[in-house]
């Protein structure tokens, strides 16, 4: 049995019991391998009966405006942080890079 296949069987399914019941079926309407298989096939249950189209997938609600602006304010600190960074490590290598020049000139004094 294909994945298709499968999918099929598991949503002619949920189709039936449908129509036996008249009303969204149940896991419990299930014995436990049936039960297993269809989510094993289809997903979770909520997903099993979109699926098979006995029950309207909810639509996915839009960031608030609270949870926008807090997003781009973690990216922000992120982006922020990541600069702090690189002039760090910016200004450690002209320390570096001084301390060195100023190491060689005093060598140059002692010889």
């Amino acid at each position: 049995m294909t994945q298709d296949e499968k999918k099929s069987w598991a949503e002619e399914l949920l189709k039936r019991k449908a129509t036996e019941l008249g009303r969204l079926p149940k896991k419990d309407d299930f014995d436990e391998p049936t039960r297993s298989r269809i989510k094993a096939f289809l997903g979770p249950w909520p997903r099993a009966l979109e699926a098979a189209g006995l029950k309207e997938a909810k639509p996915v609600p839009e960031k608030s405006k609270k949870r926008k602006k807090a997003t781009i304010k973690s990216k922000n600190q992120t982006i922020s942080a990541r600069q702090k960074l690189e002039r760090h490590r910016t200004k450690a290598k002209e320390q570096n890079t001084f301390d060195e020049n100023k190491m060689k000139n005093i060598k140059k004094e002692i010889q």
